[in-house]
């Protein structure tokens, strides 16, 4: 169902670069655990799932030069907190520490590889089963969704997880035209969303963030499809800053607001969503567009990469194994396991 991809393994580890999206597509060979730490910082990889799953490549990559248990321990550690906010990357790399601490040392590189290329077809399954899932609580035909960021393939190890669901409705022959918020102050909507979805021939339209409120009045729409990086026990979610309001204006107006993520993603250890821990980014990304400074030298930036949309403005939370709707912690942990 799709071209696009955000890693591969070809006798080592190579990401897409995404901060050249959509003007070159340039694939970056990593070479230890130390850069992939940085790649994953400037987002050059980005998205939950596909941060994660970069993660274990770079301990394989690791893995292969320095075996040392203490090492692979260290190198864990940062990767695992190079971005604090998503549930997948720490999840990840422990996934494929504990196999590493009863592999013997000259086995360990083979364990680790094989780990992560797990997880990988893991979470490409576990996309396209979201996609299914999802695609069902959209009936009929001629169906437009609206998204903000980019929850697809290059944010997973597969057709995406909100993109899963409108590609799946793509191929069913159900999807009319996929709206797509521009995302500021990053622009992940603009550059990596829409490119993805031209990439694979399926009809999207750019809007500015500020013109989605217009357009979920105009039932334009059916539904609103995001991702989450983090899903707390009791459904709250955190996914890319202005997901909150576009949940707010979809809960008032009556539209479907759909989450879509796998159980990686999950954190029933966190109760609600004022223990999701918030990413906040460098003031560059707001002062700045595409180099260029808009804002004045010395003025104050809140640059929160995420923020926290409350279980009662959601109407599903899809995962690989099933739909929670209504969102209770009680259908969080159904579908959480």
């Amino acid at each position: 169902m799709t071209r696009v991809a955000a890693l591969r393994w070809r006798e080592g580890l190579e990401l897409l670069d995404q901060r050249r999206l959509p003007k070159t597509e340039r694939w970056i060979r990593v070479a230890s655990a130390a850069q992939a730490v940085e790649l994953i910082k400037c987002l050059a990889v980005r998205g939950a799932p596909a941060i994660g799953l970069a993660a274990a490549y770079a301990l394989t990559v690791e893995a292969g030069r320095n075996p040392r248990l203490a090492h692979l321990r260290r190198c864990a550690s940062r990767l695992a907190s190079a971005r604090p906010t998503a549930k997948n990357l720490a999840r990840a790399v422990n996934d494929v520490l504990q196999e590493l601490e009863d592999a013997r040392e000259d086995e360990r590189a083979l364990v680790a590889l094989a780990t992560a290329r797990r997880l990988h077809a893991a979470d490409a399954a576990a996309c396209l089963a979201i996609g299914r899932h999802g695609a069902l609580l959209f009936p009929g035909d001629a169906i437009s969704l609206l998204t903000i960021c980019n929850a697809g393939a290059l944010a997973t190890g597969g057709i995406g997880t909100a993109l899963g669901i409108v590609r799946t409705l793509h191929a069913e022959g159900r999807l009319a035209r996929l709206f797509a918020c521009e995302t500021r102050p990053v622009l992940q909507g603009a550059r990596l969303t829409t490119w993805e979805m031209l990439a694979d021939d399926i009809p999207v339209t750019l809007l500015p963030d500020s013109a989605a409120a217009g357009l979920l009045t105009s039932d334009a729409v059916a539904g609103v499809v995001v991702g989450a990086d983090r899903i707390a026990a009791d459904g709250a979610v955190a996914n890319k800053v202005g997901t909150h309001a576009l949940a707010a204006t979809a809960f008032h107006y009556g539209v479907r607001f759909v989450v879509a993520a796998p159980t990686t993603t999950f954190d029933l250890d966190c109760p609600n969503g004022a223990a999701i821990p918030i990413e906040q980014r460098a003031s560059a990304e707001v002062e700045l567009i595409a180099g260029h400074r808009v804002a004045p030298a010395g003025v104050a930036i809140y640059n929160p990469a995420f923020d926290v949309t409350p279980p009662d403005l959601i109407s599903a939370i899809v995962s690989e194994r099933g739909v929670a709707m209504p969102v209770t912690a009680t259908t969080i942990r159904e579908v959480a396991w």
